[in-house]
C-alpha cells in the first residue's frame, strides 16, 4: 500500500507560520469575514455574548489552599485576567475583598508578550511561593516563574525555565521535580518530558540529577511529591500512551517500587489507601470499578480491595473527592448525577455510605473544592440546561448552604429539557438531551445544533451555558447533545467500543441521533446543523463525508482531519492509541478509511462547512483544518475557513477572541440553517496556484 500523502498537494499548508500558508490564511479569514460578520446582526450578537463572558455577577469559583480562596479572574476590565485571593469570610459576601496577586494585563503590556495563565503550582503546607505558568497567546508550551505570594512578585534569583511543555512541582523548599525541553534526547516522540529530574535552587536546570527516564516512544515521564503531612511520599512514573502508564513509588534511596497495578488503570495514594479506578476487568472486580487498598499492605503483596463502587448498564463512575474523613463518590446513572458520602471505618472494619441529598434529575452536580488534609468541607455546584449553577458550600454531617448563585443570561421561559434514546445501527441505545421549544406549545420542526465528542473517555453532562442559550435558544433553536459511545458516559467500555478501528460506531451514534431528531418532528435535515471541535472535529468530517444527507450544515473547531499523517503533527503520536498507527500495516488501512480529509470527493453533495483553527494551537495542527479546506475549495464545494491568529488549543486566549469565535459559529449556522440574514457563502473556485516556492513538509517528528 503506498503511501496517502506522497502525492499530498496541500502539505506546504501544515507550515505552520509560513510566508505562503499565512497568506493563505488571511485570504480565508477575509472570506468568511465578508459571508459572516458583515451583517448587522453579527455585530450585535458578539456583543450580547461577550457581556455573557465578561459578566461580573458569575460565580467566582475558587480552589482553597489554606486560609484563603484563590481565583482567575476575566472581565471587560481585564482581559488577561487576574489571579486573586480572599477569605471565606469575604467570599460570603455579595462583593468580596480580593487581594490581587498578579495582573496579567499589566504583565503582557510591561513585557510586551501576549501572556495566557495557565495556573500555578503552589507550595504546601506553607503556601507561601508558587511556581507561575505562562503561555504565550494560549499554546500548551509554557514559561514557569517562580513567585511569593507575599511580596506579590517573581522571585529575582527563583526558578525558571523557557517555553516548552513542562511538568513541575515542589519536592521541598527548594527543590522541584521538573520534566522539561533541555535539548536532544529530553522529550518524547509526542513532544512531552521524557525525564524526571531533580532540580535544587541555585543550580542550572541543565545539571539537575536524572531520577527517572521513559522511552522516547512513551508520551511523557512524570513524577510529584505527595506533601500531605505525615504521609509525605514521591512518586515517578511513564505513559506509556494515552491509556496506559506506569507507576513507581521513589523511595529516600532513590530505588523505585512498581505500583503493581494493570496497567490501563488509574492510580494514587491518599493517605494510607491505594485508590485504584479499572479499565478492564481485575482482581474478579469488572471494568469501571473503584477499588481501595491499604498502601502498605499492597506493597507487601496483599490484594484484598475494599470496593467502592461497581458499574451496571446504565451507571459508571464520575469522579470522586475526598475531604479529610470522607470520600464524596459522583456517579452517573443515564448521565445524570449521583453524589454518595463514603466514610472508612477507624478501625479499618469497612465503609459506610450515604446518599448526599438534594441533587437533582438531569442537572449536573459535582465537588468543585474540598480541604482534604484540614476538613470535610467542600463546594458542590449545582446547574442545568435551564438553570444557571448554584454553589453550595458545606461540611459532611453539619449540611450545607447556598454561597453564590450565577444569574440568567437567557430567557428560559417556554423551554424544556428532555432526554431520549436513539437506537444505533448495532442496536446500542444512544442517550441524547434535548433543549428547545416546549413541543407541546411550539409543534413542528425548527433549526436545531447537534453538539459531540466521542472520544477519550470525555462525558458529555448537563451543564448551563450562557452564550448557547443566547446564541442559540433565545433565537428558538433547538440545542442537542448526543452522548456517543467513545465518551465515558457509560464507563470504560463505552469509550473502549469505539477505538481504533471500532471508531466508526461514534459516527453511527452520531448519525442515529440526527436521524432520530427528524423522526421525532424535532426538525429536517435542512434545518439540523452539527459542531463539534478537536476529537469532535473528526467527528464533524465523518459526518460530512459519510452522512452529508443528515445536515444543513456543519461546524468542525480545531479538527483533527487527516488520520494518515496525525502522528507526525505536533502532539499527534500520544493518540496514536486512540485511534492506532498510521505506520502500522494492521491499522493503515482502517485510518485512511476514517480520515474525512481522504474520503473527499468531487461528486459528493457536501452540506456547507466551516472550518475553524488557531496559528497557536500546539496541539492539534492547523494544517488538518487548512489541508482540508483548501481541498474542498479545490474540488468546487461550500466551505468557509477562519483561523485565529492565537488561542491555543482552546481557540481564544481571552473573552474578545471567544465571542467573536462563538457569534462567528452561531451567526453562521443560523444563516445556513434559517436563510436568514447575512450573505450566503458562495462556492468557490479551486485554488488558483501553488505558490512558487511552496515550503516543505515538517518532518517526520512534526513542526
Amino acid at each position: 500500500m503506498g503511501n496517502p500523502h506522497d502525492d499530498d498537494p496541500y502539505l506546504w499548508l501544515e507550515d505552520v507560520s509560513g510566508e505562503a500558508a499565512l497568506a493563505w490564511v488571511a485570504e480565508r479569514n477575509a472570506e468568511t469575514a465578508g459571508a459572516v460578520t458583515e451583517g448587522d446582526g453579527f455585530g450585535v450578537l458578539k456583543t450580547r455574548l461577550r457581556q455573557v463572558l465578561d459578566a461580573s455577577d458569575r460565580i467566582p469559583y475558587t480552589v482553597r489552599r489554606g486560609d484563603h480562596l484563590y481565583n482567575f479572574w476575566r472581565d471587560a476590565n481585564h482581559l488577561r485576567g487576574v489571579w486573586r485571593r480572599t477569605t471565606l469570610e469575604q467570599y460570603r459576601r455579595d462583593d468580596p475583598e480580593w487581594e490581587v496577586l498578579l495582573d496579567v494585563d499589566a504583565l503582557a503590556a510591561a513585557e510586551g508578550e501576549k501572556w495566557v495563565w495557565d495556573g500555578a503550582r503552589v507550595r504546601r503546607p506553607e503556601h507561601d511561593r508558587a511556581l507561575v505558568r505562562l503561555s504565550r497567546d494560549g499554546g500548551d508550551a509554557v514559561v514557569v516563574r517562580e513567585f511569593d505570594l507575599g511580596t506579590k512578585e517573581f522571585v529575582e534569583d527563583g526558578f525558571r525555565l523557557p517555553e516548552a511543555k513542562t511538568r513541575i512541582g515542589w519536592a521541598d523548599d527548594d527543590t522541584l521535580l521538573v520534566g522539561t525541553d533541555l535539548g536532544p534526547g529530553s522529550l518524547t516522540d509526542s513532544g512531552y518530558p521524557r525525564t524526571v529530574r531533580r532540580w535544587r535552587r541555585g543550580t542550572p536546570v541543565e545539571d539537575s540529577t536524572l531520577v527517572y527516564e521513559a522511552d522516547p516512544a512513551d508520551v511523557a515521564a512524570w513524577g510529584y511529591r505527595d506533601s500531605t503531612p505525615g504521609f509525605e511520599r514521591e512518586f515517578v512514573g511513564r505513559s506509556l500512551d494515552f491509556f496506559h502508564s506506569e507507576t513507581y513509588l521513589l523511595r529516600p534511596d532513590g530505588t523505585r517500587v512498581r505500583i503493581d497495578v494493570p496497567d490501563d488503570a488509574s492510580v494514587y495514594a491518599h493517605r494510607r489507601y491505594l485508590i485504584v479506578t479499572l479499565k478492564s476487568a481485575w482482581l474478579g472486580q469488572p471494568t469501571g470499578s473503584l477499588l481501595a487498598f491499604d498502601f502498605d499492605a499492597f506493597l507487601a503483596g496483599d490484594r484484598t480491595p475494599e470496593v467502592l463502587f461497581t458499574p451496571d448498564p446504565r451507571s459508571a463512575l464520575a469522579g470522586h473527592r475526598w475531604t479529610r474523613n470522607h470520600l464524596l463518590l459522583e456517579t452517573m446513572r443515564d448521565v445524570s448525577t449521583h453524589i454518595e458520602v463514603l466514610t472508612p471505618a477507624r478501625d479499618g472494619g469497612g465503609w459506610t455510605r450515604e446518599p448526599l441529598v438534594g441533587v437533582p434529575a438531569l442537572s449536573a452536580v459535582s465537588v468543585v473544592d474540598t480541604d482534604p488534609d484540614v476538613s470535610d468541607e467542600y463546594f458542590l455546584d449545582v446547574s442545568g440546561f435551564l438553570q444557571p449553577s448554584t454553589l453550595h458550600h458545606g461540611r459532611i454531617g453539619a449540611g450545607s448552604e447556598p454561597l453564590k448563585q450565577a444569574p440568567h443570561h437567557f430567557d428560559p421561559t417556554g423551554l424544556t429539557v428532555d432526554q431520549h434514546f436513539a437506537t444505533s445501527r448495532d442496536g446500542t441505545r444512544v442517550p441524547y438531551f434535548v433543549v428547545g421549544p416546549d413541543r407541546t406549545t411550539a409543534p413542528g420542526p425548527g433549526p436545531t445544533l447537534l453538539y459531540g465528542y466521542g472520544g477519550f473517555e470525555v462525558s458529555l453532562t448537563p451543564f448551563y451555558g450562557g452564550v448557547t442559550g443566547r446564541a442559540w435558544l433565545e433565537r428558538g433553536g433547538t440545542y442537542v447533545i448526543a452522548n456517543i459511545r467513545g465518551g465515558g458516559e457509560y464507563g470504560p467500555d463505552w469509550h473502549q467500543a469505539a477505538l481504533g478501528a471500532e471508531r466508526p460506531r461514534a459516527f453511527e451514534d452520531f448519525a442515529a441521533v440526527a436521524e432520530d431528531l427528524v423522526t421525532r418532528g424535532i426538525t429536517t435535515p435542512a434545518m439540523l446543523g452539527a459542531k463539534g471541535g478537536s476529537n469532535g472535529g473528526l467527528l464533524m468530517g465523518a459526518m460530512l463525508t459519510r452522512h452529508p444527507e443528515l445536515f444543513g450544515a456543519i461546524v468542525a473547531q480545531v479538527p483533527l482531519l487527516d488520520m494518515t499523517r496525525f502522528h507526525r503533527l505536533l502532539a499527534g503520536a500520544s493518540w496514536i492509541a486512540e485511534y492506532g498507527d498510521p505506520d502500522d500495516e494492521a491499522d493503515r488501512p482502517h485510518l485512511l478509511d476514517l480520515s474525512p480529509y481522504h474520503r473527499l470527493e468531487a461528486d459528493r453533495d457536501y452540506p456547507p462547512v466551516l472550518l475553524m483553527t488557531s496559528t497557536r494551537d500546539d496541539r492539534v495542527h492547523p494544517g488538518h483544518a487548512r489541508k482540508t479546506a483548501a481541498r474542498l475549495r479545490e474540488l468546487g464545494h461550500r466551505v468557509l475557513f477562519h483561523e485565529n491568529t492565537g488561542g491555543g488549543h482552546a481557540g481564544a486566549g481571552d473573552n474578545e477572541q471567544a465571542a467573536h469565535n462563538s457569534a462567528l459559529v452561531h451567526t453562521y449556522l443560523w444563516q445556513q440553517l434559517t436563510g436568514a440574514g447575512g450573505k450566503a457563502p458562495t462556492i468557490p473556485g479551486p485554488l488558483t496556484a501553488t505558490p512558487t516556492a511552496a515550503p516543505a513538509a515538517p518532518s517526520g517528528t512534526g513542526s
